[in-house]
């Protein structure tokens, strides 16, 4: 009589998810605080279990087998399932958790947003890690396959299945060099219609709702620069006499550093409302409800 298989190891169920994910076994290892050995044993154990190679060595890191495509949907349900299972007698602790918190975010944000909020995980929750992901389009089924924990920003695309909380409105301010030769303390209509400007293209973003607006109140701007996201802005306008239309919370932090001045728009822009969200999924879950927490209070008097 052949012995049934024994229970798979919840833990070999985790690297399994972990290495399908990131594509590396030594990443997986990392994340889940693993030996290498370890690893490496697990891994051929599942492979031994499944009778298949699972995971194949490619430039492009480690690639699933279509067996290990088809199996990662039931490890995910069933490693959903015992989280839900333990919940209830758990009683989550930020001191002691060890894993990685991905929170997804534009890269503006990571001016204005991630340098207070990380500075407020690693107090409460030393042993965990951060990890900074960009909204893409498929944002939401991220947040569903727990690829993601949080979504932070400007996104009234996500709605069906997701629970969203709004942080803070934010409007928008003009940055222009600190010794621009033509504009000083004040940034008038004519000033802001006759000067270059950069443009910052970034789908579905805030600012990208930008040109909408002044068109609509029938203001032009020059622009002679287009880039891609927010990084890098502050040493552009440093060394140029263009302006850029940035987030208030980003063109003010910016502004610190002495290289730039922010000053108010001589145009009316809308503010937009920026938010959290996650999955229906993780409502309850102990660690995503205190993540929402602390981002929440970071922007309680904003």
């Amino acid at each position: 009589m052949i012995e049934p298989n024994l229970p798979i190891d919840t833990k070999q169920l985790l690297l399994f998810e972990e290495v399908y994910r990131t594509r590396s076994v030594s990443r997986a290892a990392e994340r889940l605080g693993l030996a290498q050995p370890t690893v490496s044993i697990w891994l051929r154990e599942l492979r031994r279990r499944f009778d298949d190679a699972l995971f194949v060595r490619t430039a492009q890191g480690m690639l699933p087998t279509p067996k290990a495509d088809a199996l990662i949907d039931i490890v995910r349900q069933a490693l959903d399932s015992l989280r839900r299972l333990d919940e209830p007698g758990v009683q989550f602790d930020p001191a002691t958790v060890r894993r990685t918190f991905r929170i997804a975010m534009t890269d503006a944000s990571h001016i204005s947003i991630l340098p207070r909020l990380l500075a407020r995980l690693r107090r409460e929750a030393p042993l965990a890690q951060v990890e900074a992901i960009p909204i893409s389009r498929d944002i939401a089924q991220r947040l569903e396959m727990a690829e993601v924990d949080l979504a932070i920003g400007y996104t009234p695309e996500l709605n069906t299945g997701i629970y969203q909380q709004a942080l803070y409105s934010q409007d928008f301010i003009c940055l222009v060099s600190a010794r621009h030769p033509r504009i000083g303390e004040r940034l008038s209509l004519a000033d802001f219609e006759g000067e270059a400007h950069i443009g910052i293209v970034q789908p579905g973003s805030i600012i990208a709702e930008l040109d909408n607006a002044l068109a609509r109140q029938d203001v032009r701007r020059n622009v002679v620069l287009r880039v891609p996201s927010c990084l890098g802005l502050n040493a552009l306008v440093a060394a140029s006499d263009l302006i850029a239309i940035v987030p208030r919370q980003i063109g003010q932090t910016l502004a610190r550093s002495g290289l730039s001045k922010a000053l108010e728009c001589p145009v009316a822009l809308p503010a937009v409302m920026v938010r959290q969200h996650w999955h229906a999924r993780f409502h309850e879950d102990g660690a995503n409800r205190w993540l929402r927490r602390i981002a929440a209070q970071l922007f309680e008097k904003e």
